[in-house]
C-alpha cells in the first residue's frame, strides 16, 4: 500500500464515457409549469402560519449557543471554540437570495470569495486564490467538504464549483474554518475548511418545490419529496435543473460561457435504536458550459456513514464513499475522469471527567484517467494515488468549564513524497459564560497535485521532485457577546510557508519551464465579524477582512521565473459584508447584502462596491421572491477580465 510512486508505463487512452442526456425546452417548460400550479395549488389549502413558523431566525445568542462540529471532529458551541470559525445557517442562505454553493459561501467573511465566469468561481481563506485556467482557477489550499465527502480533486488541488450543485433548501448549516486544520483533516486544510452539512431526511419531510426565472438566471426548477418508512426509516429525494446565461465581456458582448446543469440525489436513514444510525445518500449530475469552448461534466457519488453512540462523551463512527467525476472539452479532445474510494472511522473517547481522547484513521484511493494530446498531456495517463492517514487529538480541561488545552497531530502518507506531519496546539480560555480568549500554532501541508509533478505541455516539463507545501500558522482570537443582541469576533493570524510552487526556468533555449518549490511567503491579517438584532424584526450580520501576502522567491533559487507570485495569489487586501434581515408587516421581507472587494493586484479585476436585494412575500407555505444580484453602481470584473453583468429574477416556493 505504501510502494513509493512510479510511472504507468500504460500509455493507452481508456475509453471515457459521454455525457448523460439533456433535457430538451419542453420539458423544462412542462416541469416550470407542473411546479407553479403545485405551488398555488397548496398554497390555498395550507393554514396561514407567520414566516417564523419554520424558517425563524436564531437570536444572536441562539446563534452563540450553536453546536458545531468542524474544529474537533464533536459538538462543541460555537462560542467557545478554539478557532477562527463562521456559520451560515439555512435562514442566512435563504434570506440571501443565493442561487447556488459559492454565492452562499459569500456569506462567509473570512472566505475571499470572486466569481470568474458563469460557472466558475474563486474560493479561499486567508489568499492564494491563485491564477485562473480553462474552467477553473488554482486556488489549492482549502479543504472543502459535503456531509464528510471530500470534493476537492488532486488533480490541481482546488475545486471544481460548477458542479458542487447542493439543492440549498436542504442545506443545514455551513461550518467555515480560517486557518489550518490539518491536524485533523489532513490533506489540502492549509488555510481553511469548509464544512457543508446538509439536513437529515427527518429534517425535511413533505414536498419542497421551486421555480425561478430571470435574466442572468434564466430558468431553474426543483423538487424534493421527503417521507418515512415504518417508525425507524426516514428518506428524501431531489432533483433540479438549471440555465444560467453568459457572462460578459468588457465591451458588453457574450462571453459565450452559458452554463447548464440538471442533478438528482436521495438520502436515507434507519434508526434501529436511539443510539445507532445509518445513513446512506447519493447524487448524480450532468451539464455542459462554455468556457469559452464547450465543457462537458457529469458524475455520480455514494455514501454510507455509521454511528454509535455509547454516551454523552463517547461515540463511534465508519463512513465510506464512492465519487466519480468526468469532464470533457472536445475541441481540444481532452478529458479527464477521477474515480474516488474513501474509507474513514473515528473513536471519541473519555478518560476521566476532565480528559478526552479521539482518534481515527482512513484511506482514500484515487483512479485518475486523462484523455491527452500530443500538445498537452500528463504522464502518465493513468495514475493510481493513495492516501493514508491516522490521527489523535487529547483535549483537557485544565480548569472546569473555563480553561481548555487541545493537542492533536495528523500523519499522512501520499504517493508523492511520503510521510507528512501535521500537528497542533490549540488553547481555549473562557473567563465568563460570554467571552472566550483563544490561540493556536499549526503546521499543515499541501501534498503535490498532477499539475505539479505531471504536466506536460508546450513549453513546460513535469518534475516528480515536487514537494509538499508547508505553513506554520499562528493564531490568537476573541469572541464575545457583551449584551443579548449583540456578538463580536475577532482574529489575528500570522503565516510563514515555504516550498511554495514556482514557475522555474530550466533552459533558455529552447525555452522550457516546469514547477519547482522555488518561493516561500507569509502572511498576516484581521478577520472581524459579529451580528446584531436591532428589533425583533431585524439582524444584522456581517465581518471585515484585512490580509497582505508577500510571496517572494527563495534567495538560493535563481532559476524562479519573476511574477511566480502572481500565479499563485491574487487576494484583495481587505474585504466586508452586511447582510440585512426584516420582518415587515403583512407577510414581507426586505433583505440587503452588501460587499466591498479591494482591487486585486496585477489583474483586470478592480475594487467594487455592489449588493443584492430581496423583497419576498410568505402566506401559509406559499414564498414569491424578487432578487436583485449585483446592483452596483459599476459594472466590473470580480476575478478575470469578464464582467458580472446585473441580474434580476423572480423564485416562487412552497415549502412542507
Amino acid at each position: 500500500m505504501f510502494a513509493p510512486r512510479a510511472s504507468d508505463a500504460r500509455r493507452g487512452e481508456r475509453l471515457l464515457p459521454k455525457t448523460l442526456p439533456y433535457r430538451t425546452w419542453r420539458v423544462t417548460c412542462a416541469t416550470l409549469g407542473l411546479l407553479l400550479s403545485t405551488s398555488t395549488a397548496l398554497a390555498q389549502t395550507q393554514q396561514d402560519t407567520t414566516s417564523s413558523r419554520a424558517l425563524k431566525q436564531l437570536s444572536v445568542e441562539e446563534l452563540m449557543n450553536v453546536e458545531v462540529t468542524s474544529v474537533s471532529k464533536g459538538p462543541e458551541k460555537l462560542a467557545q471554540t478554539a478557532s477562527a470559525i463562521q456559520v451560515i445557517t439555512a435562514e442566512d442562505i435563504r434570506r440571501s437570495g443565493a442561487t447556488n454553493l459559492p454565492e452562499a459561501l459569500r456569506l462567509a467573511t473570512n472566505l475571499q470569495v470572486a466569481q470568474s465566469t458563469a460557472s466558475n468561481w474563486a474560493v479561499t481563506a486567508r489568499g492564494f486564490n491563485g491564477a485562473p485556467l480553462t474552467s477553473t482557477t488554482l486556488a489549492d489550499k482549502l479543504l472543502v467538504m459535503i456531509d464528510g465527502r471530500t470534493v476537492y480533486t488532486p488533480l490541481f488541488g482546488g475545486v471544481y464549483w460548477d458542479v458542487q450543485n447542493v439543492l440549498l433548501e436542504d442545506i443545514d448549516r455551513i461550518e467555515v474554518i480560517s486557518g489550518p486544520g490539518g491536524a485533523l483533516w489532513g490533506a489540502n486544510a492549509v488555510n481553511g475548511v469548509i464544512n457543508i452539512i446538509t439536513k437529515s431526511a427527518k429534517d425535511s419531510q413533505g414536498l419542497y418545490a421551486s421555480a425561478t426565472g430571470g435574466s442572468s438566471l434564466q430558468d431553474a426548477v426543483a423538487a424534493r419529496y421527503g417521507g418515512t418508512v415504518g417508525s425507524d426509516a426516514s428518506f428524501r429525494v431531489y432533483g433540479q435543473r438549471m440555465d444560467q446565461n453568459s457572462s460578459e465581456l468588457s465591451s458588453g458582448a457574450s462571453a459565450k460561457d452559458a452554463w447548464d446543469m440538471m442533478q438528482a440525489g436521495f438520502r436515507m436513514e434507519y434508526t434501529p435504536s436511539a443510539v445507532s444510525t445509518l445513513t446512506l445518500q447519493g447524487d448524480g449530475y450532468g451539464g455542459d458550459e462554455g468556457v469559452p469552448t464547450s465543457t462537458n461534466v457529469n458524475g455520480q457519488d455514494i455514501l454510507g456513514r455509521w454511528t454509535r453512540t455509547f454516551s454523552d462523551k463517547s461515540d463511534l463512527g465508519l463512513q465510506m464513499y464512492f465519487d466519480r467525476t468526468w469532464r470533457s472539452i472536445p475541441a481540444s479532445d481532452l478529458a479527464d475522469q477521477l474515480t474516488t474510494y474513501d474509507i474513514d472511522l473515528q473513536h471519541h473517547l473519555p478518560i476521566g471527567t476532565r480528559q478526552s481522547i479521539l482518534w481515527g484513521a482512513g484511506y482514500r484511493l484515487m483512479l485518475d484517467d486523462e484523455k491527452t494530446t500530443p500538445a498537452e498531456s500528463f504522464a502518465p495517463s493513468h495514475e493510481h494515488m493513495q492516501l493514508a492517514n491516522a490521527f489523535v487529538q487529547d483535549e483537557v480541561s485544565l480548569l472546569p468549564n473555563q480553561l481548555k488545552l487541545t493537542l492533536g497531530t495528523k500523519v499522512e502518507h501520499n504517493d508523492f513524497t511520503g510521510f507528512e506531519l501535521e500537528p497542533s496546539v490549540r488553547s481555549a480560555w473562557t473567563p465568563t459564560t460570554r467571552q472566550t480568549i483563544w490561540a493556536a500554532v499549526s503546521r499543515a501541508v499541501r501534498s503535490p497535485t498532477r499539475l505539479d509533478a505531471d504536466l506536460i505541455a508546450p513549453n513546460i516539463v513535469n518534475d516528480e521532485a515536487f514537494q509538499s507545501e508547508e505553513v506554520t500558522a499562528y493564531e490568537l482570537g476573541y469572541r464575545v457577546q457583551p449584551v443579548d443582541i449583540v456578538s463580536l469576533s475577532v482574529a489575528a493570524f500570522y503565516n510563514q510557508y515555504s516550498d511554495l510552487r514556482s514557475v522555474d526556468l530550466v533552459s533558455a533555449s529552447p525555452l522550457v519551464y516546469t514547477f519547482g518549490n522555488g518561493q516561500h511567503a507569509y502572511s498576516h491579517g484581521v478577520e472581524l465579524s459579529g451580528a446584531v438584532q436591532p428589533a425583533r424584526w431585524w439582524r444584522l450580520r456581517g465581518g471585515y477582512t484585512s490580509l497582505t501576502t508577500h510571496i517572494r522567491a527563495t534567495a538560493t533559487d535563481p532559476r524562479v521565473v519573476p511574477g511566480s507570485n502572481l500565479f499563485e495569489g491574487l487576494d484583495p487586501n481587505n474585504q466586508f459584508l452586511i447582510q440585512s434581515m426584516m420582518d415587515l408587516p403583512a407577510h414581507m421581507q426586505f433583505d440587503v447584502v452588501t460587499w466591498h472587494e479591494g482591487k486585486l493586484p496585477a489583474s483586470a479585476a478592480p475594487s467594487y462596491l455592489t449588493a443584492d436585494v430581496r423583497l419576498a412575500w410568505q402566506y401559509r407555505k406559499f414564498e414569491f421572491a424578487v432578487v436583485g444580484h449585483e446592483l452596483g453602481a459599476v459594472r466590473h470584473p470580480e476575478f478575470d477580465a469578464l464582467d458580472i453583468p446585473r441580474s434580476v429574477y423572480g423564485k416562487i416556493t412552497v415549502r412542507p
